[in-house]
């Protein structure tokens, strides 16, 4: 199946510190590159997050934003260390000015880094966060796979209209050519007053040899058949699209080049719009 690079999915799931949210993006990108958006408490949780993400996903820019609401007050606890040094403080103060007054303990609770919120377990979070992550990842899956199965409908559509112009091209070259040898012959009587047969021959297969482009459709027929292999098979083919769509542009360019007739250098236009409508699908194909 092919997957589009593109995507977004959500979800939430309890734990026994609250409700985990994840949020889930994904954009173009020419490798994977996994950003991470994870709150200070889920640190911890952060590889395993990775990991899943690399097991389903090959390639694209992906945001990770994972983050708890936690359920009821907040659990916390006396900073020991904090209150040390309040109390040294403290003491250095009343030396400084034996008149004033003594901490309360409001003032004590208030003072910065005394209360810290209590440590929790990183394993009362991980059973959940990596089922969400899972759940997450699935709706993810799913709908870059919409996405992608638009696109290869939309280069199948390009690839087929490129066969159409490259069957249409093949019975313009003999044409050229003979169109060439009345008018060679026809300018050798203008001028000579008749036409040497040996001299037409040589000057008609000259000039075949010149505009012959039977290579470069057999080129053509040979890369749009891979186009459609590719898109059959599915998987991570973006890569390997983009290069094809790169061969076939040459190939198109390389016709053009040669093009002995206005209807062939039209047809070669027509291929290289069509390339450049497919690389732009292709640009968005895991």
């Amino acid at each position: 199946m092919i997957q589009s690079m593109t995507g977004y999915a959500a979800g939430t799931a309890g734990s026994a510190r609250g409700t985990l949210a994840l949020e889930l993006r994904s954009v173009n990108a020419r490798f994977l590159d996994v950003q991470m958006r994870v709150a200070e408490e889920l640190r911890a949780l952060e590889p395993m997050l990775r990991e899943r993400i690399s097991e389903r996903i090959a390639r694209g820019k992906v945001d990770c934003r994972l983050f708890l609401a936690e359920g009821g007050a907040p659990a916390t606890e006396l900073n020991e260390a904090a209150l040390a040094q309040l109390k040294t403080l403290a003491g250095k103060a009343k030396k400084a000015f034996p008149k004033a007054q003594d901490l309360r303990v409001a003032d004590v609770l208030r003072w910065p880094g005394v209360v810290a919120a209590a440590a929790g377990d990183e394993r009362e979070l991980r059973a959940p966060a990596d089922k969400l992550c899972r759940r997450v990842l699935d709706e993810l899956t799913a709908a870059r796979g919409r996405e992608g199965a638009k696109l290869a409908a939309a280069v199948g559509e390009r690839v087929a209209a490129m066969r159409k112009i490259v069957a249409a091209v093949v019975p313009l070259l003999p044409q050229s050519v003979a169109a060439y040898h009345e008018k060679l012959k026809e300018r050798l009587r203008e001028a000579l007053g008749s036409a040497d047969d040996d001299r037409v021959r040589a000057e008609v297969a000259v000039f075949a040899a010149k505009v012959d482009v039977d290579e470069e459709l057999t080129r053509l027929r040979a890369h749009l058949g891979e186009v459609e292999r590719v898109l059959e098979q599915g998987g991570a083919a973006g890569k390997r699209l983009d290069f094809l769509a790169q061969e076939l542009n040459r190939e198109a360019n390389t016709l053009a080049s040669k093009a002995a007739s206005q209807a062939v250098s039209d047809g070669a236009l027509e291929l290289k719009l069509l390339v450049e409508q497919m690389r732009e699908q292709v640009q968005n194909i895991e």
